[in-house]
């Protein structure tokens, strides 16, 4: 959840703190804070709230040094504050650290450490674990080896970064199961739990593997196990630039990741759409199309918003593969004792690919022998890494926290998967033409629904009063039902629950009066009159309906209060049209309501713990 940086070179340290503090304030923004080594001193500054907060603090004082590490939070062990806020240091006040994850047995260390003498001034997990390096320290004498000693009796998650202001020169970094890069400048060195932190110095990075360190010095590094191995580098580049990592002009990142999706979409189907011959080329499949052409199950597993497009690709493979699916929870699937076969094919949807719960579910297929692939979208993730083969989604960095121009393209791969799938068995060349013309079609369609978001904003307007909102679709799109209240509930605050449209009179219709708002989605296909039922229903106990529908629908408009129209396209990429009007209309109401659509109350962006 947190994000880390660590610098060490000849710039001033806190600029380049602080600057890869805000591209990392999705990932936590409950208080920062950061240390640096100035006139062999280690200065430590910190704050609750935002890092506009910190921000203040650290331009009151004319800091110079060269080194620092730094820290975004999003709180797991104490509330929000001052005290709780990383950095934290050992007794000594020589040493601080910054940490990213959770250590599931700092009561136990915390008991020992109190025995032994040692102070903890705060109810965190990670001062307990400065504390304990500051012990190893006082019989070592070297950071290095403190850090891994300490780390040897931690059970938990960790990505983290040392520093000591007696060894001025260096830091030390080390993870398991959060993520950190380590980012290679000229004569500069920053690691973060993030690229977006990176970027502004340098494209070269190195991912930095589990259960592996790095000592970082003025003349280089050198990784290694926590154990003392020596491990081998990979320098890779960062696929993207600074400029998309900034706003562009517009007010939020959501609202720029929302416009953005016309050609993220375009990207998650460039090169791959062979339209002529109705198939799908992935790449990243091939080596292992022999094994799924034999599949007879496919488990996907997600969480949040990509476990949305897991449903969505349910129904796309079951019905243009003939391959029978499973959607599951990740932090369910981790602890249920699934029942996976060898020859089970399981699917790992995660966005930041970095997700713990789905991380989990990935080591537990591994584990009963599953072939198990990876979607993701960021590039050299954890997921991708230990995935046996995968299909990048290619929508770009995502920096609002409620994702949106992801989950699009999570559905332009995931049915481009079912085709693929499809042509190896069931699908015909003729229907599999059909539907990636179609799909070729869709980022252009999506552009028509953004160029008519004055209409969506308008009827936002009506949901600011209310307190909650029912969402109904069928089919393909109930879990787009389910994914429209989602970004209504983490932007707004406003309670709002999906479900399939014909489960309403089983409980939810006891709910609905004048003053709830309920979102149908209900575009021409095979069931579309049953939907017209549904919301007969609704207005049969004066319920107010907004209806997403099909452009050309003039019939919906003698029964509705309010229409938004979608383009007509094939009834398996409705959702990838029908969701566009759903996220702007959450988008509109947070900010009609005076909210920060970028740091909704209690969120970030990757969940990097359980």
């Amino acid at each position: 959840m947190c994000g880390i940086i660590g610098y060490i070179g000849k710039k001033n340290a806190v600029n380049i703190l602080m600057t890869g503090l805000k591209m990392m304030e999705y990932r936590g923004y409950d208080s920062s804070g950061l240390s640096i080594i100035e006139n062999s001193k280690l200065v430590t500054k910190k704050k609750k709230g935002k890092i506009a907060f910190l921000e203040e603090v650290i331009n009151a004082n004319n800091f110079q040094s060269n080194i620092g590490i730094a820290h975004t939070r999003w709180a797991t062990h104490g509330e929000p504050s001052d005290k709780n806020s990383h950095p934290h240091l050992d007794n000594s006040g020589k040493i601080s650290i910054v940490h990213n994850g959770i250590i599931e047995n700092y009561q136990y260390l915390k008991d020992s450490l109190i025995e032994e003498g040692y102070v903890i001034n705060t109810p965190t997990d990670t001062e307990v674990l400065a504390v304990l390096i500051g012990a190893k320290y006082d019989r070592v004498h070297n950071l290095e080896y403190a850090v891994r000693l300490a780390l040897a009796e931690v059970e938990g998650t960790f990505g983290l970064l040392a520093l000591s202001s007696d060894e001025p020169e260096m830091f030390v970094a080390a993870r398991r199961g959060s993520p950190l890069v380590l980012g290679i400048g000229n004569d500069e060195y920053i690691v973060a739990s993030d690229n977006a932190a990176i970027i502004q110095a340098t494209q070269r990075v190195i991912y930095l593997h589990d259960n592996e360190m790095a000592i970082v010095d003025r003349d280089g590094f050198i990784t290694k196990t926590i154990s003392n191995e020596s491990t081998k580098i990979k320098v890779e580049e960062i696929e993207y630039n600074i400029e998309e990592i900034q706003k562009g002009g517009y007010d939020y990142f959501m609202l720029k990741e929302i416009y953005e999706q016309a050609e993220t979409v375009r990207n998650a189907c460039r090169g791959r759409l062979l339209v002529h011959d109705g198939n799908i080329k992935l790449g990243g499949l091939h080596k292992v199309e022999d094994r799924l052409r034999k599949t007879k199950r496919i488990i996907i597993t997600a969480c949040g918003t990509s476990w949305h497009a897991a449903l969505v690709g349910e129904y796309l493979i079951e019905s243009l593969a003939k391959i029978p699916v499973e959607v599951e929870y990740a932090s369910e699937f981790r602890y249920r004792d699934a029942i996976i076969n060898p020859d089970d094919v399981v699917f790992v949807i995660s966005q930041s690919g970095e997700t713990a719960d789905t991380l989990a579910a990935v080591k537990e297929a591994k584990q009963k022998g599953a072939l198990v692939l990876g979607i993701v979208n960021a590039v050299g993730s954890t997921i991708a890494r230990e995935t046996e083969a995968g299909i990048y989604i290619h929508a770009g960095p995502e920096i609002g926290v409620a994702s949106t121009k992801a989950f699009t393209s999570q559905l332009a791969v995931l049915t481009q998967l079912a085709i693929y799938l499809g042509r190896m068995s069931h699908l015909n060349q003729i229907e599999g033409k059909k539907i990636a013309t179609a799909l070729e079609k869709i980022p252009e369609q999506i552009q028509m629904i953004l160029d008519n978001a004055q209409n969506i904003e308008r009827i936002a307007e009506q949901l600011i009063t209310v307190k909650n909102c029912l969402y109904l679709g069928r089919g393909y799109n109930y879990p787009v039902a389910l994914e429209g209240a989602l970004k209504l509930k983490e932007i707004s605050y406003i309670h709002a629950e999906g479900y399939p449209a014909a489960e309403m009179k089983h409980g939810p219709i006891a709910l609905i009066d004048e003053d709830m708002p309920v979102i149908v989605i209900a575009t021409k296909d095979e069931i579309y009159d049953k939907v017209i039922s549904n919301i007969e229903e609704v207005k049969a106990r004066k319920g107010k309906v907004i209806a997403i529908a099909t452009e050309g629908d003039e019939n919906i408009k003698k029964i509705v209060d309010e229409v938004i129209y979608i383009p007509e396209t094939l009834t398996p990429l409705t959702p990838i049209l029908a969701v566009i009007p759903l996220q702007i209309l959450s988008y509109y109401a947070a900010v009609k309501l005076g909210l920060d659509v970028d740091r909704p109350r209690n969120l970030a962006k990757s969940v990097t713990v359980e």
